[in-house]
Formats: C-alpha cells, sequence, structure tokens
C-alpha cells in the first residue's frame, strides 16, 4: 500500500510502498478514502527534517542534553550510532483521515467491518487506529467532511477549555484550519466570535463559517470598544508562529477573570503584569481531549466513565460529527484542494512553495468495498532457502523498534554470520524502512510470513515483551532456531508453555538476549575468579533512571522494569557465580512518599546453589547522568569490578591489575555470533536451558516477594 512518508534524516518527503498494517488487538483496520493535510502541523514537521542537525539540535535542546549523558555514560561512537538510527527512523504524515473499517482487533465489539469512520489515522490507504481513535459516521455525513473531525476535535477541546457560556464573546486568534473550525463550533454553541489573522482571505472565511467580525490586525483596544469595555470572555490562540505577538494580544484582549487557551503553537514569553491585574487564566489545550497520551485510555482500551469525564477524545470526535449530521458544522468552505494519494507530493510542494492561498488540503483514496477488500496480510514468495551451507544463517525478524533498528540487527549483520531474508511489523512502515536500510529481502506486517518463510532458519524476536513467550512457542513450531531479546516470559504459565514447546522442537536453539554474559569486561571477570574455591559474593547496581509510570514498560501485563530488565542483573549473577538461584527475596522503597511506582527502586537478594550470595540493586531515582551500572564481585581473597562495561580490574595480593578496558560493549555482538555460531556448527548451547528458566523465573519471584514481603525458594 501507499503511505506518505517524511524523512528526518535527509528531508524527503514521499510515497512508499510498504505492507498493510495487521489488526492489533483492541485497534480497527480501515481502508482510508479522504484525509486531511494539517498544513500547520505537518509543515513544521517537513521543516525541522529539512534543517541541519546543527539545527535540529536547536530545536530540541531537551535531546541534546540526553545525547550528552548518553555519550558520558555510552561512549562517543555507540551514542552517534543511536542518534543516527533515531534520526533515520521514518515518520509518518498526517493524523485526521476517514474511511471503511475492514477488521476489528480482539476486544473490539463497538465496530464492524464496512462501518464508515473517522480517525486519527496517517496518510495512507490502509490504517490501523486503537479503537478510542476512531468515531461511527453518521449516515448522510460525506466522508469528505468526516475526514475532518479530529482537526475538529482539536478545536472542539480548546473551546470546552475556554468555559464559555450561551451570549459571551470569544476572540479567535489565527483562522487556519483549526481556528476557522473553532470559529463555527463557538458559533453553534451560541457565543459571539470575533476573528483575526494576517491573511485578509482567511478573515473573510472566517465571516462565512460564523464570526461577527474578523479581519487583520485587530487590537486589544477594538476588542474591548466592540464588548462595551469588557474584553473578550476568552481567547483561542489557534496561530503557529514563534513570535510573542499573538499572546499579548490575547493578554491585551482578554477581560478581568477571562481564559486564554492556546490550541496552537507561539511564543511563550509571558509579560507579568496584563496576568496579574487581570487575575486571568491561562491554558494550554492538549490536543483532542481527555485521553491523550494516556497509554491505558488509547493502547489498552480502558475508557473513562461518562459520568466522570464526559468529553473524552473520542466523545468530542463523536461530538463534532454530531454537529456535523445535524447541518450546525459544514467544513465544505474550508477544502481548498484535492489531490489523489498518488499526487502527494505535489499537495506539499503546494505547502512548501506558499506561492497560492491554499487551506484544507484533500487526499484522496482509490475507494474499496468493504466486503472485497483485499486481506491485510499477503503471502510473499520464499526465496532460496539459507540454512547455513554458505556460512550464514538465513534470518527473519519480528519487531522493528528501536532497539532492534538501532543495536541489535546492526550488531548481528557485522558479524557477517546473518543472511537478512525478512521482517516484520505490526504497522508495516517501521519494517520497510529497516528492511530497505539493512538489505532485507522483505519486508511485511504479519509475523507469519515471517515464521512460514522457506528461508528462514532463525527468528529474532524484539517485540514488546508480552508477545515474546507466543511468538517463541510460534517460531519453535515453525522449526526455527530462535533468538529472543529479554524476557523470556512474563509469567509462569508462559515460561511452562515455552519449555513444552521446546521440548517438541530437540534440535531448535533457543536463546535470550542476556549480553552483559558475553561482554569482554564480564569474561574477564569471570576467568580472573572462576578458580576461587570460597563461595563468591556478588554486587550489582543499576542505575537504570526514572521512567514515567504510564510508560508501557511499567505495565505489569508487560512484565514491568524487574522481569523486563533487572533479569539482566540476574543472568550476570548466574554467570559470575557459575550457580542457578535457589532462593529470592526482594524488598522495594515505601512510606507516604514514595512514587507511584516502587518496583523500580529495590534491592534484590539471590540465594545460589552453590552457596555464592548476590545482591542486585535496581534502583531508579537517581540521576541519569551517572554511569548505568557496577559490579562487584568478592571472595577467595580476590575483588573485581566492573565499571559500566567500559573497565574491568581485579585485586589480589594487595595489587590491582587492569583486567580488560575499552569503549563500552555490553556483549551484543558477541553473543549475536555465539547463537550463529551454534547453529552453523551444532555446538553448546550458549546458555543452557536451566539457566536461561531459572533466570527468567527468578526474576518473576522477585516481584513476587515484592507484594508478599516474603523470600520465595525456586
Amino acid at each position: 500500500m501507499r503511505q506518505v512518508v517524511q524523512d528526518i534524516k535527509n528531508g524527503k518527503l514521499g510515497l512508499r510502498d510498504v505492507p498493510k498494517p495487521m489488526v492489533r488487538p483492541g485497534a480497527v483496520a480501515i481502508a482510508n478514502t479522504r484525509s486531511v493535510i494539517s498544513a500547520g502541523t505537518e509543515k513544521m514537521a517537513m521543516e525541522l527534517a529539512q534543517k541541519s542537525l546543527l539545527g535540529k539540535a536547536r530545536e530540541r535542546p531537551d535531546q541534546v542534553r540526553r545525547v550528552l549523558e548518553k555519550m558520558r555514560n555510552e561512549g562517543l561512537l555507540n551514542s552517534i550510532a543511536q542518534v543516527q538510527a533515531r534520526l533515520d527512523e521514518p515518520m509518518a504524515m498526517g493524523y485526521s483521515s476517514a474511511g471503511f473499517v475492514l477488521a476489528c482487533g480482539e476486544g473490539v465489539q463497538e465496530f464492524k467491518p464496512g462501518d464508515r469512520v473517522a480517525s486519527n489515522g496517517p496518510h495512507a490507504e490502509v490504517v490501523c487506529v486503537p479503537k478510542h481513535l476512531c468515531a461511527r459516521v453518521p449516515d448522510g455525513v460525506p466522508l469528505d467532511q468526516a475526514s475532518f473531525t479530529v482537526l475538529g476535535a482539536i478545536a472542539l477541546q480548546g473551546a470546552r477549555l475556554a468555559k464559555l457560556e450561551i451570549g459571551s464573546t470569544a476572540l479567535v486568534v489565527g483562522l487556519g484550519l483549526v481556528g476557522q473550525l473553532a470559529v463555527a463550533l463557538l458559533k453553534a454553541s451560541g457565543v459571539r466570535v470575533i476573528g483575526t489573522d494576517l491573511e485578509p482571505g482567511k478573515c473573510d472565511l472566517a465571516i462565512r463559517m460564523g464570526a461577527s467580525l474578523a479581519r487583520p490586525g485587530i487590537t486589544a483596544a477594538e476588542v474591548e470598544e466592540m464588548t462595551g469595555g469588557l474584553g473578550a470572555d476568552a481567547v483561542l490562540i489557534a496561530a503557529s508562529t514563534k513570535s510573542n505577538a499573538p499572546i499579548e494580544l490575547a493578554a491585551g484582549a482578554v477581560r478581568k477573570k477571562g481564559r486564554i487557551v492556546l490550541v496552537g503553537v507561539v511564543g511563550l514569553e509571558l509579560d507579568r503584569r496584563p496576568f496579574y491585574f487581570k487575575e486571568c487564566e491561562f491554558v494550554v489545550s492538549c490536543s483532542y481531549g481527555a485521553g491523550r497520551y494516556d497509554a491505558l485510555y488509547e493502547e489498552r482500551g480502558q475508557d473513562y466513565p461518562a459520568a466522570y469525564v464526559r468529553w473524552t477524545e473520542q466523545r468530542n470526535m463523536q461530538a463534532v460529527l454530531a454537529l456535523m449530521a445535524s447541518g450546525a458544522l459544514d467544513v465544505s468552505p474550508l477544502i481548498s484542494h484535492r489531490y489523489p494519494i498518488e499526487k502527494a507530493e505535489e499537495a506539499y510542494g503546494l505547502i512548501e512553495r506558499g506561492k497560492e492561498p491554499y487551506l484544507g488540503i484533500l487526499l484522496e483514496y482509490p475507494e474499496v468495498k468493504p466486503e472485497a477488500a483485499a486481506p491485510l496480510a499477503e503471502p510473499r514468495k520464499a526465496v532460496a532457502k539459507t540454512d547455513g551451507t554458505r556460512g550464514r544463517v538465513g534470518l527473519g525478524v519480528l519487531g522493528a523498534g528501536s532497539f532492534a533498528r538501532s543495536v541489535l540487527l546492526p550488531a548481528a549483520l557485522k558479524t557477517n554470520l546473518y543472511e537478512p531474508i525478512a521482517i516484520a511489523s505490526q504497522r508495516g512502515l517501521s519494517a520497510e524502512h529497516t528492511a530497505k536500510r539493512l538489505g532485507f529481502h522483505e519486508a511485511v506486517s504479519d509475523e507469519a510470513s515471517v515464521l512460514g518463510h522457506a528461508g528462514v532458519a532463525a527468528v529474532f524476536v524484539a517485540t514488546r515483551h508480552s508477545d515474546h513467550a507466543r511468538q517463541v512457542q510460534a517460531a519453535l513450531k515453525a522449526g526455527k532456531h530462535v533468538f529472543v531479546e529479554k524476557p523470556l516470559a512474563v509469567t509462569v504459565d508462559e515460561l511452562a508453555a515455552v519449555e513444552e514447546a521446546l521440548a517438541l522442537a530437540p534440535d531448535r536453539l533457543l536463546m535470550v538476549g542476556f549480553n552483559r554474559r558475553f561482554s569482554p569486561a564480564a569474561t574477564a571477570v569471570k576467568t580472573f575468579v572462576e578458580t576461587t574455591q570460597s563461595p563468591l559474593t556478588v554486587s550489582l547496581r543499576m542505575n537504570a533512571g526514572a521512567i514515567p509510570p504510564d510508560h508501557w514498560t511499567q505495565d505489569p501485563a508487560e512484565g514491568g522494569r524487574i522481569i523486563g530488565e533487572a533479569c539482566h542483573a540476574i543472568d550476570l549473577a548466574v554467570f559470575l557465580t557459575g550457580s542457578v538461584p535457589v532462593r529470592v527475596y526482594g524488598e522495594s522503597v515505601g512510606g507516604t512518599q514514595a512514587p507511584a511506582v516502587t518496583d523500580d527502586q529495590c534491592f534484590i537478594t539471590l540465594r545460589h546453589a552453590n552457596g555464592a550470595i548476590s545482591s542486585i540493586a535496581y534502583l531508579a531515582g537517581g540521576d541519569k547522568a551517572f554511569p548505568k551500572e557496577r559490579v562487584e564481585i568478592i571472595g577467595g581473597g580476590r575483588v573485581a569490578v566492573i565499571e559500566d562495561f567500559r573497565k574491568a580490574s581485579g585485586t589480589i595480593g594487595g595489587k590491582t591489575r587492569t583486567l580488560w578496558s575499552g569503549s563500552q560493549d555490553k556483549g551484543h555482538q558477541a553473543e549475536l555470533v555465539a547463537f550463529a555460531r551454534t547453529i552453523l556448527d551444532c555446538g553448546a548451547w550458549p546458555i543452557a536451558w536451566e539457566e536461561m528458566r531459572a533466570v527468567t523465573r527468578a526474576a518473576m519471584l522477585a516481584v513476587r516477594s515484592l507484594r508478599e514481603g516474603r523470600a520465595f525458594q525456586m
């Protein structure tokens, strides 16, 4: 299918042929028929992409600070590689569209195939959108108009935050698409509207959309005069500029105790005096409404009760469509241009050049009858099987996220031991981009096409944690060797199911991405202490850095951070002591001042089968600029230290020597060499199954120990 994509690295925008997205649980697959280019927002993205690296840095100083921290912790070369990979990530353009439902994912009952819907899907022939970001289009509302729904919801949320009543006066500053929609919605709610914009044509259009008065250059004094000396009850700023002029006008025009609502993007060097003397409120509107950027609402489908949160983003979308159905909102005057999707680049050229007036630019797609829609996943032709006869392993990949693109796959392909065959991602775009950049033969959106591919001998699983166990089982059943990024599983039942699948595939290799044990620092320390007869004590500290409570890695359904990341430390302890855990105990911070999530500020104690003991400090409460990991091993008259996988030292007999030093190396490439060599040479497993199972189970028991306050025997 075709999709409009912005390349952030080189600034080029164009159509790409990408795999159709797979419908996922809680989401709806839609065949778009119309989408609207949001000229202001999308032009900003285009301009950012076209800037030099220095220009991009000036636009995002917060990201520059993060890069500098990464350089201090991980070294210059690793940081540059990850920055380049992030810049190389394609951006899907667009967020306001309409079309027909093709299929509904698990748990979606609100929509049916064939329904006409509006959504925040991008400019693409087929999109997959969470159910709360869709709204059914009423009969009689053409999809041309319905495609403006999300833009209308943005304007409506701004109007709601203004808290205006019938007979109030509002000033709308900036009369682009969102500003025009705000004018119409305010008029429909019984509000007198004054508008202003730099372009006279947009002011004339605002009058058609319902403004009592609109013209360029309106002053605060004129607004006061038009309101009998009172001032506007509220000002909505829908402009897009770096200038402070809109906020200065708003502060002067709003009445005492009034409200200023920022819907657009403007300079925010506020003068305190007008706000002080008027005691007016300043509010920044967040996109379409309540629920925006809340993963529980958007991605996991947990709605807010209407009695307590009346206007969510979906209910705002429904309200816009209801106004269209009643005739109170007519957006047809806003449509200035139409382009078929194959001429999308011409549409963006119109925006970039700015040589003629434009406003609502519609992209039109070939109409697909829902009952005759093509399957979302299309089977691909197999290439010649690559099973190691040429000294390379045919590679299939599930997941094309940031870690896979920037770390895992580059490390694998540098070994020259893998033949990149097929890669899959649910949305298709990231798979297509990664395939093109790294030389994969095929990009798909469904895992079945990878698992069933004759050319794939081994599968990398690099998806969300909750998918790992299921995909490992499916890959083993398909006769593939499997490398799965940690964790192997997030529940005891999943771990048992993986073990059953492994028993049915005795000639297949399974390996978990516990890379630390393959690092040169860890292997050097292991050699230094392995002759010690007395039990070792191991202390591992991970300065994990804070992650918001609503981040997906904090979700218990995804395993949380202990199962998802602290498992690295548990495995390293197993490797260094040479023994699996037999007892696990964990305790985290608490008290009245504790944060919402406490699991990622904890200590985990492991008793090993050979008598060794390990203490793992997984701590998210520190400064990310401080080195992330430190390991100390003490026993048998020896002390060994690993400092953030940059240096390893050993002390014995009163003398300290360097065991290894170099650029930070956490063992990613070495583990992938070991995986491939085992397949090609039919050698022993790089990590014994008993150790992978024990590490996974220990991480699960550590979380249980945090909950129940007691130790658990393995």
